[in-house]
């Protein structure tokens, strides 16, 4: 798709996939196995030793799973994206994947519940400290950033209060102060937010919300 670019509705069915060569299915195939067959002892060890591109376990990597995680890559602009199993998961495994025991948050204070538990209560108990701000000035974010802050958080429509200010403005606010990871939970449709993601770090999206 290199050479073309695609609507949005075109990559929301397409994206990710290639038709399967020996039957001609449309429709992207369930893979129900938890395992895989290699070609020799060799090609093995190259997939454990991440020298080959390829399936090991289900749990790790499976065909279904690649699809939607580069139909998602491809919806957001992405570089690439990963599939978990839930919304928490990918928050705790995006965060911990940038921040660690003495850094900081600089999060909107108008966050979904279970998020505002995951930062206030229990990060906290790893060590990872959050200050909530005021989303609705940009300044606000700036102002709370410190020398051991990591990432800026944010949601698309928060809970219970629901900013309609978010936009370029934290992105850019970070980047000036040399906080470059700035992360976005998507909670209404990609395609309403095209601006705003092609210009963050890290989009987390929720399949039964995103679309």
């Amino acid at each position: 798709m290199a050479d073309r670019k695609f609507g949005f509705e075109k990559l929301a069915l397409h994206a990710g996939q290639i038709p399967d060569a020996a039957t001609g299915a449309r429709a992207v195939p369930i893979y129900q196995t938890t395992s895989f067959v290699f070609d020799s002892a060799e090609h093995a060890a190259g997939l454990f030793n991440l020298q080959t591109f390829g399936n090991i376990y289900t749990r790790l990597s499976n065909p279904t799973t690649a699809v939607f995680e580069e139909r998602m890559a491809a919806l957001e602009n992405g570089r690439a994206a990963l599939a978990t199993a839930s919304g928490q998961a990918a928050e705790m495994t995006a965060i911990l994947t940038l921040a660690e025991a003495g850094n900081h948050i600089v999060s909107a204070a108008t966050l979904y519940g279970g998020t505002y538990t995951l930062l206030e209560v229990n990060l906290r108990r790893l060590g990872i400290e959050t200050t909530f701000v005021d989303p609705d000035d940009p300044e606000n974010f700036r102002r709370a950033i410190t020398d051991k802050t990591r990432l800026l958080y944010a949601e698309t429509l928060g809970n219970p209060h629901h900013p309609s200010g978010l936009d370029h403005a934290p992105a850019d606010v970070g980047r000036k102060a040399g906080v470059a990871p700035d992360m976005v939970r998507v909670s209404v449709g990609l395609e309403t937010l095209e601006d705003i993601l092609w210009d963050i770090d890290q989009a987390l999206s929720a399949a039964a919300k995103a679309q």
